[in-house]
């Protein structure tokens, strides 16, 4: 089976416009999450964490446009131009595009929006990222709720282990908007203050936006210094509800089993969970059952949700750059606003940054309609 590598990455994020930035900002504990006021852009006020108007704009006008784009749109290809000029790959028919998103142009439906409201197609979404670089195959959109980031680096792998393509340039992405905060207002899901995954006073989400991009490769030639193998994936609906997970964390544990199978390693392997961590009741609960069912209530956990919000399609992809800086740096970042454990199982909640030696980590996400995917990931040294 070829062996597939995720390497060079960037993002565009709340925290700053590159990894290593981010990386040094999260050691410090430094939160995006903030209360947001903005009329122009929110029908109210909330806990969140947005990248300012002012400073992404201004970044942008460092590629020379010579159109107009939306704000996603502007993340998105900021982000993956970083990402491309690190790899120097020329884009042959060899090398595919992924994008992941779960809202996309959602935006532009809005009475204040400029773009044609067909912009808001996730087709068109694709069309613009791969025309604006000159991708000779046609853009792959994942949008399979908030696994989707993580999920687009198992396709990833699939198409290159089934030999369509030797690289896959996967970017994700997604913005806060009124119909996103909406949406989770009407499940009483969003928090009034900075969200505390797995705490016991945790009262929900806090919704983030974020771009991130990454090279996933078969070529171990031309990698990052921070690189990692892709060891095993494995995704798996559990079938429960539209909003809410199994209670027995079904769909997550056949997941991180199936992963565990593929790449032929046993949990206690494994160094480090970043997990999805929501700080909803039912997530982090299902969360905890899960991972006590997989034997991995002492492996040291934790949720990047306290820092950046939950940035919906990019989370997952986000989260896997993180951890590739947590390996490369031997460092484990602090799990943002937990105190006290309120789940019913035990987890080794990451407290306090610390240092330790680490090889390998596990990235799990969970989502709307039941999905789950878990993706492991090893250092080359």
């Amino acid at each position: 089976m070829t062996k597939c590598y995720i390497s060079y990455h960037n993002m565009t994020s709340s925290l700053g416009f590159d990894s290593a930035t981010v990386f040094e900002d999260l050691k410090k504990g430094k939160r995006a999450i903030q209360f947001v006021e903005d009329t122009s852009r929110f029908y109210k006020p909330f806990f969140g964490a947005v990248i300012p108007t002012e400073i992404l704009n201004s970044v942008f006008q460092t590629l020379e446009p010579n159109t107009e784009y939306t704000r996603l749109e502007k993340m998105l290809l900021l982000s993956l131009s970083k990402t491309l000029n690190a790899s120097e790959i020329d884009l042959s028919d060899r090398v595919g595009l992924i994008i992941s998103t779960t809202k996309g142009n959602i935006d532009v439906l809005g009475p204040q929006s400029q773009f044609p409201q067909e912009r808001a197609y996730l087709s068109e979404l694709g069309k613009i990222v791969q025309n604006y670089f000159g991708f000779k195959n046609e853009a792959i959109v994942i949008s399979n709720a908030c696994v989707s980031g993580i999920l687009s680096v198992a396709i990833a792998k699939r198409y290159i282990q089934e030999g369509i393509y030797d690289q896959v340039f996967v970017v994700a992405g997604d913005l806060v908007s009124d119909f996103v905060i909406s949406g989770f207002n009407s499940f009483h899901a969003l928090s009034d203050a900075p969200s505390k995954p797995y705490d016991t006073n945790r009262i929900g989400i806090n919704l983030g936006e974020v771009a991130t991009s990454v090279l996933i490769t078969s070529n171990k030639n031309n990698l990052s210094e921070d690189a990692v193998e892709l060891l095993g994936e494995a995704s798996c609906n559990d079938a429960n509800h539209i909003s809410g997970p199994s209670r027995t964390g079904e769909g997550l544990y056949r997941s991180v089993q199936s992963a565990l199978a593929e790449a032929n390693i046993d949990s206690n392997t494994i160094d480090y969970i970043s997990a999805h961590g929501t700080a909803t009741l039912f997530n982090d609960e299902m969360e905890a059952i899960a991972f006590n069912r997989l034997g991995l209530q002492d492996t040291p956990l934790n949720s990047l949700k306290g820092y950046f919000g939950h940035t919906l399609g990019a989370s997952g992809l986000l989260e896997t750059i993180i951890g590739m800086q947590s390996l490369h740096h031997n460092t484990l970042i602090a799990c943002a606003g937990f105190e006290t454990l309120g789940v019913s199982k035990p987890l080794n909640i990451i407290k306090e940054t610390t240092t330790k030696e680490l090889r390998t980590f596990l990235k799990t996400a969970s989502g709307f309609g039941g999905c789950n995917t878990a993706v492991l990931f090893r250092t080359l040294s």
